[in-house]
């Protein structure tokens, strides 16, 4: 299986996703990996030049600062989290982060790639995560947690992408009683699938991140060990996963196909189904 992936991510993938997958499955360096991801970075402290696949350009926008910090988190890399910070309390000074900023108008993106500057629950709450699980102290990270919990303790009507993001932030904020309790709620909710693509949707370890995330209690161990079942029968015959939503542009196919890999692996190793 591994070697499988190894061979898909010479042939297809760039050099990001090669140096990830050599540190976590080969024994290459974190630095390496710290250096492939510092090549995206902007002077202003964030990041562009679509280190998040879906969001072409140069421009620093928040999917590319989330795909920065998940990395440095990654590799244990809190140091680095320091220029995006800068850049957060710089463009998002309340602590809401839109999905895209207007700064992105005149360069490509996928169709649902918004560029409006309105903050809210999905970015902020990964970012937050991320940021929480570097365990990195910052006035800005108080801020964008006041307004997740906000948010999650509104929270009525959602989409999966968000309920992701909720789960995620729960998993890593350091109030882990109010987070359980929350977790509880969040367990009931139904999302809404009106608008998204045939076939696209998210599988349960991806609310589950890990065995010790809270929204492991929102599934049995039977539907959680069915759906790992199906993600490890998912590799494909040139040794690659595939990911569930359109590919807006043909270079993105390869450069998502290669982000799932890797994050196929890593999910099948944290739960033991890997060594």
């Amino acid at each position: 299986m591994i070697g499988q992936a190894r061979n898909f991510l010479w042939h297809n993938a760039r050099t990001l996703e090669q140096r990830w997958f050599e540190h976590a499955f080969d024994g290459g360096s974190a630095e390496n990996v710290v250096r492939a991801v510092l090549a995206y970075r902007n002077d202003d402290g964030g990041y562009g030049y679509g280190l998040e696949p879906d969001h072409r350009g140069p421009t620093s926008q928040p999917l590319h600062a989330l795909r920065a910090l998940q990395i440095f988190a990654g590799v244990n890399a809190p140091e680095h989290a320091e220029s995006v910070l800068t850049w957060l309390n710089a463009t998002c000074p309340d602590g809401s982060v839109p999905f895209g900023m207007s700064t992105s108008k005149d360069h490509p993106k996928a169709p649902w790639v918004q560029a409006d500057d309105q903050g809210g629950l999905l970015l902020t709450s990964q970012i937050a995560a991320a940021l929480h699980a570097l365990e990195v102290g910052d006035p800005w990270l108080d801020k964008a947690t006041d307004y997740c919990w906000q948010e999650i303790e509104k929270l009525g009507e959602t989409h999966p992408y968000e309920l992701r993001g909720a789960a995620m932030f729960l998993d890593e904020v350091p109030d882990r009683a109010r987070a359980e309790l929350a977790a509880e709620k969040l367990k009931h909710l139904k999302p809404s699938t009106e608008g998204y693509a045939e076939g696209e949707g998210l599988e349960l370890h991806q609310f589950a991140q890990k065995p010790t995330s809270l929204a492991t209690a929102w599934f049995t161990e039977e539907e959680l060990a069915e759906d790992l079942d199906e993600l490890q029968n998912a590799q494909q015959e040139d040794g690659g996963w595939d990911f569930h939503f359109p590919a807006f542009t043909p270079i993105v196919k390869f450069e998502w196909r290669s982000i799932a890999t890797v994050d196929a692996l890593l999910t099948l190793r944290r739960y033991g189904r890997i060594s």
